[in-house]
């Protein structure tokens, strides 16, 4: 069991007559298929980042970061419950565009060298065979493409994290302060960079202290560690006191109680141990975007760390017992996180940190399963990289690429220009606020202070706009005809006077709700973009249903 899967030649032994130079061929070859694997992985990485309008995230990320000076978008930056290092990113990066690719090439960048860092992180710690495996995952499974494609936290913090877990893997291994050091700035970079990192920073944390017990390393090394594990301790403090405690209730009451609701446990309703386990299903369920792979690899990867506990990897001089508390202990930790309703634990974007721990095991039971052989190991990985893509399903929310294309924005643009005239106001939710900052005033800098107001009306490529605030993301039946009351309560509009109501952005049904829910707006007569963007008409004083307290 501890024979090396670098060794080619012991491995050749027992492999078929086809097997023998298709082994040979990529051992003398490796660096070619990284290569080709990792081009490929950058150009569809590419693709999904263009021809697309931002979504509105994307835009409340670069509208954080569009600002006059770099104090100003670092203050912006602490109204949003991430890190500001992204901001900082944008704020730099946008002089050399606003384009959505230009805007998205740093995620596509990341991504690219991501999948890069990760092979040669399980060629470390399992072998070279396990390597091409979770290379082939990472680089075409459509989540870790979708992630890599859009102007979001989650590429550069899988950049950072899988950077830290490698340079520690080859600090410890050529006993080097140099690389422990790489490795300790690579976590604070992934902590400034979204908050899901310092779960894994308390995994690295108890895994490390593991290696550096039963390997003994050189005394700088260990000092490095210590004064890295001090710096990860003041980089958290300071977001701390700077950041975290003053984020207001809004945002947790948003995802605890919003759509992310099923991601924390819920005291008296929830039965923690099938919360666990369904949720850590769900982060495989995600990372494969298909649900009965994801539960497959959910099992693979429990038969992977079991086998990882009885016997030894061979690929390099770390334990099994430890490679599989290396790969349990994030999941552990990210459970804790959502027992205690500190974060969101399950098939999300936001367990993004858990992917490379996934792939890992995943893979090293694959290429167990096929005997080591790297050539069987990459076709299986491509069969399953394929099923996924053919009966996968995008997690909500999201928009069909059709619908997103940027030529649908330019035309309602073109819409809003050339058929409302300025005299007339526009109402929007928060997120459609958040594309017409972006689309219809692009010059402007959006304000981030925050306003005791239900309702904020501004100025916008000559347009009067008035816009909900942030706990009205999305405008639905249920809650739109509560906030047209309050516009015509707190703005004074002549009787007759037209309203149009813009909506872009996920879920925008607004218009198609309403007209299957109440008579009265059946002959709304909206103006469609896409399934993602509508357009319509309301006047002052026409017959509106009366309904009790909507919300």
């Amino acid at each position: 069991m501890n024979q090396s899967l670098d060794g080619v030649q012991d491995e050749l032994k027992s492999q078929s007559r086809w097997e023998r130079p298709c082994e040979s061929w990529f051992a003398a070859h490796s660096k070619s298929v990284v290569s080709l694997v990792v081009a490929a992985g950058f150009l569809l990485r590419l693709r999904a980042a263009s021809g697309t309008f931002l979504n509105p995230d994307e835009a409340l990320h670069y509208l954080l970061a569009n600002q006059s000076s770099w104090p100003l978008a670092y203050r912006a930056s602490l109204t949003n419950a991430h890190p500001p290092l992204l901001t900082f990113v944008l704020y730099f990066w946008r002089a050399l565009g606003d384009s959505e690719l230009v805007l998205r090439l740093p995620s596509v960048i990341a991504g690219a060298a991501f999948c890069w860092i990760i092979f040669k992180w399980l060629t470390r710690i399992f072998g070279r065979a396990t390597g091409f495996v979770g290379l082939m995952l990472v680089s075409f499974l459509s989540p870790m493409i979708g992630l890599a494609a859009e102007v979001r936290q989650y590429a550069l913090l899988l950049l950072f994290l899988a950077s830290a877990a490698y340079g520690l893997e080859r600090a410890l291994e050529e006993n080097s302060a140099g690389l422990m050091l790489v490795s300790a700035i690579s976590l604070c970079l992934a902590m400034l960079t979204h908050y899901s990192a310092i779960l894994f920073a308390a995994a690295m944390g108890v895994y490390s202290l593991l290696r550096l017990i039963a390997h003994r390393p050189a005394v700088k090394v260990g000092a490095v560690w210590f004064l890295g594990q001090a710096g990860v301790l003041a980089v958290f403090t300071f977001l701390y006191s700077t950041h975290i405690s003053k984020l207001n209730g809004d945002y947790a009451a948003g995802t605890i109680n919003g759509w992310l609701a099923n991601s924390f446990y819920r005291p008296g309703h929830d039965n923690p141990v099938l919360f666990v386990l369904a949720r850590s299903g769900g982060v495989f369920q995600y990372v494969f975007s298909q649900l009965a792979v994801g539960d497959v690899a959910f099992v693979a990867f429990i038969a992977g760390v079991v086998l990882l506990w009885r016997v030894s990897p061979g690929g390099s001089n770390v334990s099994g017992w430890q490679l599989g508390t290396l790969l349990v202990l994030p999941f552990a930790v990210g459970a804790s996180a959502s027992l205690a309703r500190i974060y969101p634990y399950g098939g999300t974007r936001h367990s993004a940190f858990l992917v490379m721990f996934a792939v890992a095991g995943v893979s090293f039971l694959l290429i167990r399963l096929v005997r080591q052989h790297i050539g069987r190991g990459i076709v299986l990985a491509f069969l399953v990289v394929s099923v996924c893509a053919v009966f996968g399903k995008p997690h909500r929310p999201y928009m069909v690429r059709e619908d997103q294309s940027r030529m649908q924005m330019i035309r309602a643009v073109q819409f809003v220009r050339s058929q409302i005239p300025q005299s007339d106001v526009i109402f929007v939710d928060y997120q459609t606020r958040l594309l017409l900052a972006h689309y219809l005033c692009p010059q402007q800098p959006m304000s981030f202070s925050s306003s005791g107001a239900s309702l904020e009306e501004f100025s916008c490529g000559g347009y009067r706009i008035v816009a909900a605030g942030s706990e009205i993301y999305t405008f639905t039946a249920d809650n739109f005809l509560r906030w047209w009351s309050e516009l015509l309560r707190t703005h004074p509009l002549e009787p007759g006077q037209p309203v149009w109501i813009v909506q872009a952005g996920w879920d925008a049904y607004l218009s198609r709700d309403l007209a299957s829910k109440f008579l009265e707006f059946r002959d709304l007569n909206p103006q469609s973009f896409g399934r993602n963007i509508t357009i319509f008409k309301l006047k002052v004083g026409q017959p509106i249903p009366m309904i009790a307290e909507s919300n």
